[in-house]
């Protein structure tokens, strides 16, 4: 993939959760993968809430899906001591046998189904698994975006004649210092911040290499993103030149926000710095989405 987006800087890595480690992986060690990137669709009743977990193989293999002995994700507002108030739970179970996946489970007596008007500014949500006697940890906030104002494919190429180039249009709200993550399907994704068009109209080109023809339906998404998750996308992007997904193999020098804290005495404070090796590779996070389609001509 070559990107037309021109970096004018590269942001410095925000908190311990985005530090840069070396960790050394031996062909037996093995770590939890999680696929916890969750979109909510405002128009939706529910979100569409499948946490995928694997475990992390050696070089070249693909990872394999687990099975935990339980998932759960907490969400609410914190009062102004720190604390929540009105803490809902939803239980997760897999959807099928082997699969690795894991939904809201419709076997309980109560809707585990989480509300797509639960995600707010300044929700909270939190993940929680036991897998093989650890206790993994997660903390997010809900981030919401903006919708895209337009989506067409140009006639301009980067390197050869084989490209497609897609020109993509949002509008900053200029509210805040906003992250952005774009999806362009087959694994193809691109960061973007505001600090150089806060509250303007942008426009950018993305450029696909071979994956598509004429008459291919091609979907275009921007995610809402904290500073944290821009930060892991854009690193694993870099180290994986884009390729494949963020989630398929993840980068085992990246660090999430997934965090093996068993035997913690205090999960409210997630500080890893002094055992950088206790974590899941991965990410969870909770954000808006909004889509544009196009067929390719």
């Amino acid at each position: 993939m070559k990107k037309l987006l021109a970096y004018l800087f590269i942001a410095l890595i925000f908190g311990s959760c985005e530090d840069v480690v070396d960790v050394d992986l031996s062909e037996t060690e093995s770590k939890l993968v999680v696929d916890g990137l969750l979109r909510v669709d405002k128009e939706q009743e529910f979100i569409n809430v499948r946490i995928g977990l694997k475990a992390s193989s050696i070089f070249f293999e693909e990872n394999q899906s687990v099975q935990a002995e339980s998932v759960m994700i907490s969400y609410g507002q914190l009062d102004s001591e720190g604390n929540f108030d009105n803490l809902s739970t939803s239980s997760l179970v897999e959807e099928t046998s082997g699969s690795g996946i894991y939904i809201p489970d419709p076997n309980l007596p109560t809707d585990q189904r989480i509300p797509s008007s639960a995600a707010e500014l300044g929700t909270v949500f939190i993940l929680e698994i036991n897998y093989q006697d650890k206790y993994y940890f997660a903390q997010t906030e809900y981030v919401p975006t903006v919708p895209l104002d337009n989506l067409e494919q140009g006639d301009e190429v980067f390197f050869d004649e084989d490209q497609t180039e897609i020109i993509v249009t949002f509008t900053d709200d200029g509210e805040a210092d906003n992250f952005y993550v774009f999806d362009f399907m087959f694994g193809e994704f691109q960061t973007v911040e505001d600090e150089f068009f806060q509250g303007q109209q942008f426009q950018f080109s993305f450029f696909y290499d071979d994956k598509t023809e004429p008459g291919d339906h091609v979907t275009v998404s921007i995610l809402g993103a904290t500073q944290g998750f821009y930060n892991y996308m854009d690193l694993v992007l870099e180290q994986t030149g884009n390729g494949g997904g963020p989630f398929q193999t993840p980068v085992a020098t990246v660090r999430g926000n997934v965090f093996d804290i068993t035997g913690a005495e205090n999960v409210t404070v997630i500080d890893d710095v002094e055992n950088p090796n206790d974590f899941a590779l991965g990410y969870f996070a909770v954000v808006q989405e909004y889509k544009r389609s196009l067929i390719i001509e």
